[in-house]
């Protein structure tokens, strides 16, 4: 018998003082077996980092042909496609090719920087890639938040994120690599 997905559900509020955006998300996620809650927590990262009205978890590593999360135009054409992890090149390649743009959250305390050095090069190519890279350190520690419901604060100036829960919080900087 198949494992089946963990549900959580979040209530995400999102202040992001860079692009003045302020509001509210009811979330439900679903966290796929394979799923750890570092890589759970860093797609809810990218989505407060990205919040808006239109952006949405998908199928994520239950589908090869969707991103963690997309946001959709309204003639359903994919104007942001974004990646959690160490995706494959040709992925990525993909991506950017139907996309108007992508962003990848890499992460990983020692496979991250492997995965830049092996990819980067080749990936340089597209200007509508960004790529940004985690601590590993913060990631494990967005990983201690994860509970199955959750109320987090985020805000985000000057490029720094800051998450609260409850009496927890801590500051999440992705470093863009390009």
């Amino acid at each position: 018998m198949a494992l089946k997905a963990t549900i959580f559900k979040v209530r995400l509020q999102v202040a992001d003082l860079d692009r003045h955006h302020y509001a509210d998300y009811p979330l439900t996620i679903a966290r796929h077996p394979s799923e750890t809650d570092e890589r759970m927590m860093v797609r809810l990262l990218a989505f407060a980092h990205n919040a808006g009205d239109s952006l949405e978890f998908t199928r994520g590593l239950s589908s090869d042909e969707e991103a963690d999360l997309w946001q959709l135009g309204l003639s359903g054409e994919i104007e942001r496609w974004i990646e959690v992890g160490l995706p494959a090149e040709e992925r990525v390649r993909k991506a950017c090719n139907r996309a108007g743009k992508v962003l990848v959250y890499s992460y990983g305390r020692r496979t991250a920087g492997v995965w830049w050095q092996k990819h980067g090069q080749a990936l340089a190519r597209f200007s509508n890639l960004r790529v940004y890279q985690l601590d590993p350190d913060q990631t494990e520690a967005l990983a201690s938040l994860a509970q199955r419901t959750m109320e987090l604060n985020v805000t985000i100036q000057d490029g720094h994120l800051w998450i609260a829960s409850g009496e927890e919080s801590l500051e999440v900087i992705p470093e863009q690599l390009q």
